[in-house]
Order: C-alpha cells, then sequence, then structure tokens
C-alpha cells in the first residue's frame, strides 16, 4: 500500500509539474482568415438582419474590416482600418476590442433613389467633417453588434459563443491572454487551464496512469501481488 501511494504521488507531482511549466510557458495558436471571417459570419453576420457581409483583411499589425449593410432598399458596403488593441478569450468573457485608425469609406452603394444617395452622402459629410466622428462604430452599435467606448470598438461575442456549449467547454481549458495580426492570420497567445486540466485527468481511466512505471522490474507492486494471490 505505501508503494502504491508513494507511486499516485509522484504521479500527481509529475502532472502538477508538466501542467505548472506548460501553463508558464505562453503558446501561439495561430487562425487563418479564412477562419476568423467563418466566425465572424456564423456569429455576427447569421444573427444580424441588416448586416449582410462583415469580414476582414489581416495585415501585420492591423486589419481592414468590411460591413455590408441592407436597408430601407440602401445596400452599401462600407471599409474601414482597425488597430486590434485587446483580445480576451476565455469560458467567461468572449472580448475584442480595435482601434479605428482610418476614416469610413464606402466602397459601394446602391441606392433606391437620387434622394436617398443625397441624405447619406450629407450625412456621412457631416459626421466626419463638422462632428469630427465616424459613422461606422455608431452604425454596428446601432445594430447591436459592437459597443464603442471612448473611441474603442467592442466587440463582444459572448453574446453568441456563450449558447454554444461545446465552445465554452473548449474555452474553460484554454485561455486567450491577447492576440496579434499577422498577413492573412491572427496569431492568438494563450494557456491551459490547470483547474479544467487536472479535472480532464481525473476522467481518465486508472489504466492509464501507469503507477508502477517506475518500479524494476523484479519489484512486485501490491496491487500485483494482490492479483497473483
Amino acid at each position: 500500500m505505501q508503494t502504491l501511494l508513494s507511486n499516485i504521488s509522484k504521479r500527481i507531482r509529475q502532472v502538477y509539474q508538466k501542467a505548472e511549466g506548460f501553463i508558464e510557458d505562453e503558446r501561439e495558436f495561430p487562425l487563418s482568415q479564412v477562419f476568423l471571417n467563418a466566425t465572424f459570419q456564423r456569429f455576427v453576420t447569421d444573427n444580424v438582419s441588416m448586416l449582410k457581409d462583415l469580414h476582414a483583411d489581416l495585415h501585420e499589425d492591423w486589419l481592414r474590416l468590411y460591413a455590408t449593410l441592407d436597408f430601407k432598399g440602401l445596400n452599401i458596403t462600407l471599409s474601414v482600418d482597425l488597430k486590434l488593441i485587446q483580445m480576451e478569450m476565455n469560458k467567461d468573457t468572449q472580448l475584442i476590442v480595435f482601434e479605428q485608425i482610418s476614416d469610413t469609406q464606402v466602397i459601394d452603394a446602391k441606392f433606391k433613389n437620387v434622394f436617398q444617395k443625397l441624405a447619406v452622402n450629407m450625412a456621412l459629410f457631416f459626421y466626419q467633417k463638422v462632428l469630427n466622428k465616424d459613422p461606422l462604430g455608431m452604425i454596428l452599435e446601432k445594430l447591436n453588434v459592437i459597443t464603442v467606448k471612448d473611441d474603442l470598438l467592442y466587440l463582444d461575442l459572448n453574446r453568441w459563443l456563450g449558447k454554444q456549449r461545446s465552445i465554452i467547454d473548449t474555452l474553460a481549458k484554454v485561455h486567450v491572454n491577447h492576440a496579434v495580426l499577422r498577413e492573412a492570420k491572427l496569431v492568438v497567445m494563450g494557456n491551459v487551464n490547470l483547474t479544467a486540466l487536472f479535472r480532464k485527468m481525473s476522467e481518465d481511466p486508472i489504466e492509464d496512469w501507469s503507477l508502477d512505471e517506475e518500479l524494476s522490474e523484479t519489484e512486485v507492486s501490491p496491487i500485483k501481488q494482490k492479483v497473483n494471490s
């Protein structure tokens, strides 16, 4: 029994040491631009009726975000350049924060009539030149896509990801601390949740623990003695 308890103790200590080392070593998890845009499509665009498209082109340290809106006969595609300020992903928080680094540009537009076109152009001029503000953040906030605070754009994915149990279970094991933008990919930095890792270990079959792996071939463990007696 003493040998058994000693090996269990060693096993727990080894697992703890390995897990602790893994936590201290922050890992990089690269995500492709295609994956990021598919995520926007599934969890944002598909849940906002007036938002027909939301995707980004990723570059070194910045991204260009495109949003296509369809409202009362107006179909318009806008773009804006953003800098990634913060990204935190865990079982409780799924937040991405951007800083706007360019004015909103009209990429394409289909108007119901000439009066609608005039109204849109005047509104864009008024916000950017008179109020010294940009309309895209306000528009996306009105659509309940983001929150604007202190000139920063907060994209809180929890309202959609929080309903996906499998995603939350995964985020319980990995904590994303921050991220950086690279050409055509998003590189997130994170570590393993120690509590979730121990919970997973406790669910493993006892056969996988290999309690007697450090015993010599000639030494018989108490378990083997009991089986052979």
